[in-house]
């Protein structure tokens, strides 16, 4: 399976409190990738806007956590070639959302992958176009 996570997922690697939901469908993702089940597929900007939150929320570890990620992500992909980008554009004014979020979602679409996304809101726009999957529904089956 190949899939391109935003950053509502891997953020839910660390920031691990009772309110956050799908946390063991998170880990169960995490887990798939470490065991090589899953192919990575991220865009260009999934590390500095992880490290944005990351900063924010935990700044005493964040820098220990991107590290982390980055050791996570360096065994997938990254894509963005100019294909990627007009695509992300397209779904940002088809769907009047966030470009950061979208090139998650064009990641998906050029480089025939699923996205996983925890973000209902954007899951809610998106969800007719497919390529795309709600955290909650991620098994390891």
């Amino acid at each position: 399976m190949r899939v391109t996570l935003d950053a509502s997922v891997t953020l839910k690697w660390f920031l691990r409190t009772p309110a956050e939901a799908d946390l063991p469908q998170a880990t169960a993702l995490l887990r798939a990738i470490e065991a090589d089940e899953i192919k990575l597929i991220q865009p260009p900007h999934t590390l500095a806007e992880v490290a944005a939150v990351l900063v924010r929320e935990r700044p005493a570890t964040a820098l220990d956590d991107l590290a982390d990620v980055a050791r996570i992500f360096d065994c997938g992909t990254r894509a963005g070639s100019l294909g990627v980008y007009r695509r992300a554009m397209q779904l940002s004014r088809q769907l009047g959302h966030h470009l950061f979020d979208t090139l998650y979602h064009a990641v998906a679409f050029e480089e025939d992958a699923t996205l996983v996304t925890a973000d209902a809101r954007y899951y809610d726009k998106a969800s007719v176009l497919g390529k795309i999957m709600l955290l909650g529904d991620f098994s390891r089956e």
